[in-house]
C-alpha cells in the first residue's frame, strides 16, 4: 500500500521500506497486474534484499558454493533460514502467517463441528459466509479454504520461498502473548475489562474457547485483511490523497470493528466506554497488521480474547 510506504519513507531509512507501486492514477479499473501489486503492497516493511543483479540464491539468503560451504552445511535448517532473513521479516511473510494461524482455523472449524453447526458462530464468520451464500458459494468448508488459498496466493505474488522456521513460529507465539498482555494493560487502565460469563458446563467453556479462536481469525480476515486495503483503494479512486485514504481507512474499519460487537441478538449492550475501547483495540490490531503482518495480528487478537476469557 503505497499510501503508507510514502509516509514511512519520510521517517525511516529507505532500506526498511520496500518501494511499492499501487494503482496508478491512469488506471481505469482493477486489472490483474494492479490486483497482484495491491496484495504485494501489504508487505510494507521488509529488510532490504540484495541488489537486482544478485542471484536467486543470494536473494533467498542461501550461500552459494564456496570454500566455506562445509561450514554452512553443518548449520541447522533454522539457522540457514534466519541467516538471510531476520525474525522481523520472516514473521511477516504470508506463508509464515498461514502456518501460524492454521491451528486457529482447525481449532475453530473443528470445534464448531464438535458442538454442532447450529451452535452460535463468530459474527465475522457469519457475515463472511452470508456474503459467500449471496453469490452462490455456500459450501460449508469454502470459507476456511478461501482463507488458506488467499494467503497462499499472497505468498505466490510476493515470490517468497516455500520455507518457514519453527523458531520464528515460536517467537511469534511469544510476541502475540506480549502484545495481548499490553492490550490487557490498556484495558485495565480504562477500567474496561468486562467480565465474561463463566458456566460450569464443559460445553460452555469449550464454546468460548472455540469462539476466541474464531474471533482472532475471521475478524482479522474481515476487517484487516479485506476491508482495510479495500477502503484505501476506493478512497484513492475517489481522489483522496494517500495519507488521507490511509487514515480514513484505519479509523473507519476500526469503528466498524467496534460496532460489529453490538450487532445481532448475541451482541453486547452498547456502552460508550466499551465502544471507545474496542475502537482503540481495532486501531491496535490494524497497526499490528500493517507493521507485523496478518499472523501477528490474528494471533494477538486470539491471545487477548483467551487471556480475558480464561484468566
Amino acid at each position: 500500500m503505497l499510501w503508507l510506504n510514502r509516509i514511512r519513507m519520510q521517517h525511516f531509512p529507505a532500506n526498511f521500506v520496500r518501494k511499492a507501486h499501487f494503482f496508478s492514477p491512469s488506471d481505469d479499473g482493477l486489472d490483474a497486474d494492479g490486483f497482484e501489486q495491491s496484495l504485494s503492497d501489504l508487505s510494507l516493511f521488509q529488510v532490504s534484499g540484495p541488489a537486482s543483479g544478485d542471484s536467486p540464491n543470494a536473494a533467498a539468503g542461501i550461500g552459494t558454493e564456496s570454500a566455506g560451504e562445509e561450514n554452512s552445511a553443518s548449520e541447522t535448517p533454522t539457522a540457514v533460514v534466519l541467516q538471510g532473513e531476520t525474525y522481523w521479516s520472516l514473521s511477516r511473510t504470508p506463508l509464515t502467517s498461514l502456518v501460524f494461524t492454521l491451528p486457529l482455523v482447525l481449532a475453530y472449524e473443528g470445534g464448531v463441528l464438535l458442538l454442532g453447526r447450529s451452535h452460535p458462530r463468530n459474527g465475522a464468520d457469519v457475515w463472511l459466509r452470508q456474503l459467500l451464500d449471496g453469490v452462490g458459494l455456500g459450501a460449508y468448508f469454502l470459507l476456511p479454504v478461501l482463507t488458506v488459498l488467499g494467503l497462499l496466493a499472497w505468498h505466490h505474488i510476493e515470490h517468497d520461498r516455500w520455507r518457514y522456521s519453527s523458531a520464528v513460529l515460536l517467537g511469534m507465539a511469544g510476541e502475540c502473548l506480549l502484545w495481548a498482555v499490553a492490550l490487557v494493560g490498556l484495558a485495565q487502565l480504562q477500567e474496561n475489562l468486562w467480565s465474561l460469563q463463566t458456566g460450569a458446563a464443559w460445553e460452555g467453556i469449550l464454546a468460548r474457547l472455540i469462539g476466541f479462536c474464531g474471533a482472532g481469525l475471521y475478524e482479522e480476515v474481515l476487517f484487516r485483511l479485506l476491508l482495510l486495503p479495500l477502503v484505501v483503494w476506493v478512497l484513492q479512486r475517489l481522489g483522496f490523497s494517500m495519507f488521507s485514504a490511509g487514515l480514513c481507512a484505519l479509523l473507519s474499519t476500526s469503528l466498524l470493528f467496534s460496532a460489529a460487537h453490538y450487532v445481532g441478538p448475541d451482541g453486547d449492550t452498547l456502552q460508550l466506554y466499551s465502544f471507545f475501547f474496542r475502537t482503540m483495540a481495532g486501531i491496535f490490531f490494524a497497526a499490528l497488521f500493517l507493521l507485523r503482518g496478518f499472523g501477528i495480528a490474528a494471533g494477538t487478537h486470539a491471545a487477548y480474547d483467551l487471556v480475558i476469557g480464561i484468566v
